[in-house]
C-alpha cells in the first residue's frame, strides 16, 4: 500500500506561538504514527510562492495522512497555527 505525505510551507509570523502549535501538532502526529522526514526552517527556494519552513511528514498510507488532517487533535492544532501563520499544506499518494 502507498504511503501518505502531509506537505508544507508554514510562513510564522509569531514565533512563540508557534511553538504551541509544535506540541499539539507533535502529538497528533504521534498519535497517528507519523514520521517527520524534512522539518527545515530556510529551505532553498528555488521557484513558486510556497514560501516558508519546509515539512514532509510520513504516514503508513493517504488514508492515515487524511485522518491525522481530519482528528480533533490535529483541528485543535491548526487553529493554532492559522492565527500565527500563512500556510500551504498538501496530502499526497506516494507511489
Amino acid at each position: 500500500m502507498p504511503k501518505g505525505y502531509l506537505i508544507a510551507h508554514i510562513r510564522v509570523h509569531d514565533e512563540d506561538a508557534f511553538e504551541e502549535f509544535k506540541k499539539l501538532s507533535g502529538a497528533a502526529i504521534a498519535e497517528h504514527k507519523g514520521k517527520i522526514l524534512v522539518r527545515n526552517p530556510s529551505p532553498d527556494h528555488r521557484e513558486g510562492g510556497a514560501k516558508g519552513l519546509a515539512i514532509v511528514i510520513e504516514f503508513a498510507s493517504y488514508d492515515s495522512a487524511r485522518a491525522f488532517y481530519e482528528s480533533d487533535a490535529y483541528t485543535e492544532a491548526r487553529a493554532v497555527r492559522e492565527k500565527i501563520s500563512d500556510t500551504d499544506l498538501i496530502l499526497v499518494e506516494g507511489l
